[in-house]
């Protein structure tokens, strides 16, 4: 992360999951690295001394304040913030819709919770934390399928409606970003088709060469960021640099 200079303070939340896990690892893998507060549920127990561990739950505002205030007194200013949670389905009631008829407003209601108003509520917390003298962005997963100008399959409504919703709000975020910190930027992340839980289920259909590790995508991801400026704040970038209409 060469762009970021040395010594950047990062926070990975969702960070016991995968992908987020996959984040985290690579990170500390970086030399540059300063610091890293590593966000979820339960304790991932990484063993560095670099990693600390700070409980997080995007459902839940008290913890998401609570966690920025953690990243600012251990870490200092923030260099990188990286949301990698999302949900698609939990194993049990909540599933991706085929048809209008399955739509439940639970689900809907979830869904909308975790992928959008979580990492939104986040932004409120973690953005004032950024560094105003060097480059930091705060990066937010979402999917290509929550492009509305790429939406040619239709279903998965939930998922779809509240990954879009977090694209639009990373653009809003982006502007009143730039107007207090213009060195920062804030974009949407599509990380590509990835091996976790998340996607399991829904794999047989992935073309030959377009399913990655946890480890490969984060790795991809992260050379995107190493090469974005603050004019690229605001957009929708693929794994592989590619930038995604909203």
């Amino acid at each position: 992360m060469k762009s970021f200079g040395q010594g950047f303070n990062a926070v990975v939340v969702g960070a016991s999951g995968g992908l987020g896990r996959a984040f985290v690892e690579a990170l500390l893998g970086d030399p540059a690295l300063g610091g890293l507060l590593a966000c979820s549920r339960s304790d991932p127990g990484f063993g560095d001394p670099r990693a600390a561990w700070q409980r997080l739950d995007l459902e839940d505002e008290a913890t998401i304040a609570e966690a920025a205030k953690a990243a600012e007194a251990r870490l200092g200013p923030l260099h990188l913030v990286i949301v990698a949670s999302g949900l698609l389905h939990d194993g049990a009631g909540l599933q991706p819709e085929k048809t209008w008829r399955a739509l439940e407003a639970e689900a809907l209601e979830r869904a909308y919770k975790v992928n959008a108003v979580g990492p939104a509520l986040l932004a409120k917390h973690v953005l004032p934390c950024l560094d105003r003298g060097r480059k930091s962005a705060f990066a937010v997963l979402t999917a290509r399928v929550g492009s509305i100008s790429d939406n040619r399959l239709g279903g998965w409504y939930a998922y779809r409606a509240s990954k879009a919703a977090a694209n639009m709000l990373v653009r809003t975020l982006s502007i009143e970003l730039a107007r207090r910190n213009p060195a920062a930027l804030c974009v949407a992340l599509h990380p590509g088709t990835v091996d976790t839980a998340l996607s399991r289920p829904f794999q047989r259909g992935v073309p030959d060469g377009k399913l990655f590790s946890p480890a490969g995508s984060a790795g991809h991801l992260l050379e995107v960021l190493d090469r974005l400026g603050p004019d690229d704040s605001g957009q929708f970038f693929a794994w592989d640099g590619q930038r995604i209409p909203f």
